[in-house]
């Protein structure tokens, strides 16, 4: 989003109450997919005197969050298996400079995974590029791992971080803060108590990885900051051991395969040699297919008559992957996937996306990731999945997970509950990346890929963002296509907005338009989205960051004005835009996030601003309009018409020009010549588009209806901003009556309002925006003319 500061004003630090210790050491843990799992590992706690802070907003799950066993599910869906211990808890704690060696003693306490700007963590202060975290804990190997190797997962840790196991140093130092790492630990483990070391340096915006949002702030709210937040230091995601064989499976890149009914399954695996891997899967009890192959080749499993994902009906198989040394199982892993396609295909003449084939509308919200308790980390997972199933409850199918990678169970409720993900790859900061900042953040971005390829709600990555450290954004695009060919590429959001420069290639053509929704329409080889639109804005008392600090792209007076603008801008996308070629849309955004208030909830979540039945309603005839075929509204061209007015009690009156500007006025058999000729238009192809309407004064010709500050009035001109104020493109009405959106501006149409004509806006905040009777008076009837 294009950046923001909004003035500073006085603020007041919002206190709740502190979370409840709940003493916990391990619990019965849901399994994503089709099995129950228990962590099976025993861990040492660290002394219990920890305590949270104060978070700045509460939401409903602040005070749910499990002092020594916070996030307890499994934590990669894709990937199970049975046997596992949850290392998250309380870990001892201290802060150094950036260049110290191990602290002699840890004086502080914080809850893993939450990071130590978050009120959850225990922390809740400022880090920077000066500092560097360590965290500390001891854990015991359970006898039943015995003979198997250990591996030590992290979730993710933003940035640098370096482990260590009873003083050894294990593997290599990690950089990167949005992709999963793990360490085979088994040669530093002693039989009795082992303790882990952990250190991280996270320079955050002042280094070369990619950031995102992130940005060195006060932790507790504070004016300013704009479209940036307080920034993310350490380990943020879980995590967590589990026991492997020596000759063991590392993950699966699953592709369906709609052509010939397959899943095609790459098995990759470490320490392998000489072993096969045979696939299997299964609906509920019943085996679909089954096929074996090596490991590291595409072993293609027949799937007959599979069963298509979609948005309205996430159906996911099953998948067991067994490593086998002959007959014998050595691995096995569990897992699931989707069979659906994702493309780009000409639909009536127009390049769009295809999901299984056909166009589906995608619309959904940018969708930050940020909580006022976790900062970066949900507090549970019934949050992490709520933002999601909210889109589904507003009616939309499609989310774009902006400049931040959420953990694997966010992937896993998107796959489950049904939402099309583009997933954004975190940008660097905003200056000129040098080659080291490039070959980093290249080599993260890979990591990510392959970390995620396999959900099926992953649509589309979208490489780069307005410009934000932009640099080889063709050569990027075509690496990422090249790398996964099964998804959409986006080189660029927002390739019209803030220094961005366009590489020229991908699957889509993408444009920022606030408040929108814009004019975006496909190219010869791209298919036009809306990366980013909307930012409406209000505030509700009580459930600010910042109180009177939060700023929008445009503040709606209050909800019904918010209501009436949102569902305006999604009826703009159903009648004009779509039809002109748009294919999906983002709207900025479903929360708050700090001090920006644009979001459809609370940055708490304890509010839903909008009327959520309405704009589910909104959203579902969007998407069910791109499923039919609906024949394009046609004016008679270059032929005098009369346009009356429909509106109960006035249609007997018709737009006319009077004195250079636009009315209605009562016409008949009897009315003046002079009347008549100013109530007759020569309807030409539109000035700005062809494919839309002009409408030219029968005795004044060369003068044209056009907006000029939202009066219309009738005037001649030049130029292209004249000639796009003079052109109106045509939508159904009722009755067969049509509705004439501005080309320039598709959420605003042409209206009587006290006999004037004014150009109207759903939900706007000028009189001639009044909502009463605003469908009818902005639909017309195209008569005969009263001057042939």
């Amino acid at each position: 989003m294009r950046s923001t500061s909004p003035a500073p004003t006085p603020w007041a630090v919002l206190l709740r109450r502190r979370a409840r210790r709940i003493a916990t050491v391990l619990a019965t843990l849901a399994l994503v997919c089709t099995a129950a799992l228990t962590a099976t590992g025993t861990v040492q706690a660290a002394p219990a005197a920890w305590t949270p802070k104060p978070s700045p907003m509460t939401t409903p799950w602040t005070n749910q969050v499990s002092v020594d066993n916070p996030l307890p599910e499994y934590p990669r869906p894709q990937l199970t298996r049975p046997d596992w211990a949850n290392l998250n808890g309380i870990w001892d704690f201290a802060v150094t400079s950036a260049d110290a060696g191990q602290p002699a003693s840890f004086s502080e306490q914080i809850r893993v995974p939450f990071v130590a700007e978050s009120a959850l963590s225990g922390i809740q202060r400022r880090i920077t590029q000066n500092d560097k975290l360590w965290y500390k804990r001891t854990f015991t190997v359970p006898a039943g791992w015995n003979g198997r190797r250990v591996q030590l997962n992290f979730g993710a840790s933003d940035w640098r971080t370096t482990v260590w196991v009873n003083g050894g140093q294990a593997g290599a130092t990690h950089s990167g803060g949005y992709d999963s790492f793990s360490y085979d630990i088994t040669g530093l483990l002693n039989s009795g108590t082992n303790t882990i070391v952990v250190s991280v340096w996270d320079p955050s915006q002042t280094g070369i990885g990619a950031v995102g949002k992130q940005r060195i702030n006060d932790v507790t709210p504070h004016p300013g900051g704009g479209i940036f937040y307080t920034a993310a230091s350490g380990i943020w995601q879980t995590v967590w051991l589990e026991p492997t064989a020596a000759a063991h499976i590392t993950r699966l890149d699953m592709v369906p395969d709609l052509t010939n009914n397959t899943l095609k399954v790459t098995v990759r695996g470490d320490g392998v040699s000489g072993q096969s891997a045979r696939v299997t899967v299964s609906s509920g009890s019943t085996t679909v297919g089954t096929a074996t192959g090596a490991v590291g080749s595409t072993i293609s499993v027949a799937i007959p008559n599979p069963r298509l994902w979609t948005p309205e009906d996430p159906f996911l198989y099953d998948v067991k992957a067994d490593l086998l040394s002959g007959s014998a199982v050595v691995d096995s892993v569990g897992g699931y996937s989707g069979m659906r396609s994702v493309g780009v295909a000409r639909v009536d003449g127009v390049l769009r996306p295809v999901l299984n084939g056909k166009f589906v509308f995608q619309t959904g919200t940018l969708d930050q990731g940020y909580w006022p308790d976790g900062v970066y980390t949900a507090p549970t997972d019934d949050a992490l999945k709520y933002d999601l199933q909210k889109h589904k409850d507003l009616g939309f199918n499609m989310v774009r997970k902006h400049i931040k990678v959420e953990p694997q169970r966010w992937f896993y409720w998107a796959d489950r509950l049904g939402l099309l993900v583009w997933q954004d790859m975190p940008a660097m900061d905003t200056r000129t990346p040098d080659s080291a900042a490039r070959t980093q953040w290249e080599a993260e971005y890979d990591r990510i890929i392959d970390q995620h390829r396999s959900s099926p709600s992953l649509v589309m990555w979208v490489d780069q963002n307005e410009g934000w450290g932009q640099y080889d954004q063709a050569r990027i695009a075509d690496h990422v296509k090249a790398y996964d060919p099964s998804r959409l590429v986006n080189n660029m959001s927002g390739i019209n907005c803030c220094g961005a420069v366009d590489g020229g290639n991908g699957d889509v053509l993408d444009h920022h338009v606030y408040v929108g929704p814009g004019t975006t329409v496909p190219s010869a080889t791209r298919a036009a989205v809306l990366g980013e639109y909307g930012g409406l804005g209000f505030k509700v008392a009580g459930h600010e960051w910042y109180p009177g600090g939060g700023f929008s792209y445009e503040d709606q007076a209050d909800q019904a004005h918010l209501n009436n603008r949102f569902v305006g801008l999604l009826d703009a996308l159903r009648e004009v835009r779509m039809p002109a070629g748009l294919s999906a849309s983002v709207y900025t955004e479903i929360t708050d996030v700090e001090n920006e208030a644009n979001g459809l909830l609370t940055y708490d979540r304890q509010i839903v601003k909008v009327d959520a039945a309405r704009v589910q309603a909104a959203n579902r005839a969007l998407i069910d309009a791109s499923r039919a075929t609906a024949s394009p509204v046609v004016l008679p061209v270059n032929q005098y018409k009369s346009l009356r007015v429909t509106t109960s009690g006035y249609t007997n009156r018709y737009l006319r020009h009077r004195d250079g500007a636009a009315y209605t006025d009562v016409v008949d058999a009897n009315s003046a010549a002079l009347l008549k000729s100013d109530a007759t238009w020569k309807i030409v192809p539109g000035l700005a588009n062809s494919a839309c309407y002009s409408f030219e004064s029968r005795n004044y010709p060369g003068q044209y209806l056009r907006h000029r500050d939202y009066r219309v009035y009738k005037e001649s001109g030049s130029g292209a901003v004249f000639q796009a104020d003079a052109t109106f493109c045509a939508v159904r009405g009722a009755n067969g009556g049509v509705r004439l959106s501005a080309s320039n501006f598709p959420e605003q149409y042409l209206r009587h309002y006290n006999a004037e004509l004014w150009l109207a806006t759903p939900g706007g905040s000028h009189t001639w925006d009044n909502p009463a009777s605003f469908t009818e008076d902005t639909t017309w009837a195209v008569e005969a003319p009263w001057a042939p």
